[in-house]
């Protein structure tokens, strides 16, 4: 098939009245995820082993990238937004085929991995090195399993207001970094933070979120509320309360604001749901374009198998290149090598396309 018939296909069959809009802020989520990974996350080669690395904690300047790049508020303000949408079919049938698309690409990895774990071994690789490899592949399926249990849970969740897990957020916070406060409440957080997109999500499917149902002008006031409020709320929560700066994990840090989530995490995120709904009407514009639409539509269809192989795929390039290269197997401890780690992402998305041909079948039927 030409690029030409695969660009008209795609579009013949994209209903008029789906709003592309919305797999649009789906498609960036996934860009955001998997780029932010690539650039962040460091494999150092350490007399005979592999340890996990992140120029974060060396160059900790560089925290804005991950402003740009943590993008999971967003897969949950979407994923909230196709929860709260009227239904055509009951909802066991309807869970079903969400839990079914988001959960049949995760056997085949495990099934890859543990070969792959088993071949390391087998071959004398250190326990430290495949403990390394296997946690960066296993890691983002915490993702998949609040995601699962929120949508499941959707009938509940559209019950609530998007402030009450955000009342719970900061609450748990307080306790967790008070004098007293058990560390173990922190987990809370999990559910809780992002609770808060999901509910906006569902709120914004059902107008109730804008004020002024769809109304563009509504919307668009609404997402600057969120964006500077959320913004303004990071800032000073960062500056004059002790939250990191970088919104990602930093190997070797005291905090986390997404292990287990923080209130910082949680406004970060409520910034950026304002800024994708304030997107929306110029991806709108971008996305009647057909070739940009098909190729926003094939990666929304195969946006799970991407989330789950991307890391396999910069594992793979850093372990079958020989040698000690610059932004692939170094200290990532110099802006020389985050220049050096962007000459290899072309390598990296050249792997995930290869992991991509092979298993996006077990997305989709």
């Amino acid at each position: 098939m030409t690029l030409h018939a695969l660009v008209h296909r795609v579009v013949d069959a994209t209903p008029p009245t789906r709003d592309r809009a919305v797999d649009g802020l789906r498609a960036l989520a996934i860009g955001g995820v998997v780029l932010g990974h690539w650039m962040v996350t460091a494999l150092v080669t350490d007399g005979g082993t592999v340890r996990g690395a992140s120029p974060l904690r060396f160059l900790p300047h560089l925290a804005p990238v991950s402003w740009l790049l943590q993008t999971l508020a967003v897969f949950f303000l979407v994923g909230g937004y196709t929860a709260g949408r009227p239904r055509t079919v009951p909802y066991r049938r309807w869970l079903a085929a969400r839990l079914a698309r988001l959960l049949r690409p995760v056997p085949p990895l495990l099934a890859v991995w543990a070969v792959v774990a088993g071949v390391l071994l087998a071959t004398g690789a250190a326990d430290r090195t495949v403990h390394t490899l296997v946690k960066l592949v296993l890691s983002p399926l915490w993702f998949l399993l609040v995601f699962a249990a929120l949508t499941a849970a959707a009938p509940l969740v559209a019950r609530l207001h998007w402030q009450w897990p955000l009342s719970v957020v900061a609450a748990v916070d307080v306790l967790r970094f008070g004098p007293l406060g058990p560390q173990w409440i922190g987990w809370v957080n999990l559910a809780a933070g992002w609770l808060v997109p999901f509910c906006l999500g569902i709120a914004w499917s059902r107008g109730t979120l804008t004020g002024g149902g769809s109304d563009p002008a509504a919307v668009r006031r609404t997402g600057w509320r969120l964006l500077l409020g959320g913004a303004a709320a990071t800032v000073v929560l960062v500056r004059w309360f002790g939250y990191p700066a970088s919104m990602v994990g930093v190997p070797g840090a005291g905090l986390s604001n997404l292990n287990p989530p923080t209130l910082a995490a949680v406004t970060f995120g409520l910034a950026q749901c304002g800024l994708a709904l304030l997107l929306l009407g110029p991806l709108r514009a971008v996305l009647d374009r057909p070739r940009v639409w098909a190729g926003v539509a094939l990666l929304n269809l195969s946006a799970m198998t991407v989330f789950l192989w991307h890391q396999t795929a910069m594992i793979a390039v850093t372990l079958l290149v020989d040698g000690t290269r610059p932004g692939l197997h170094t200290v990532p401890d110099t802006p020389g090598w985050m220049a050096a780690r962007i000459m290899w992402l072309p390598a990296f998305a050249l792997v995930l396309a290869a992991c991509w041909a092979a298993f996006h079948r077990f997305e989709r039927r």
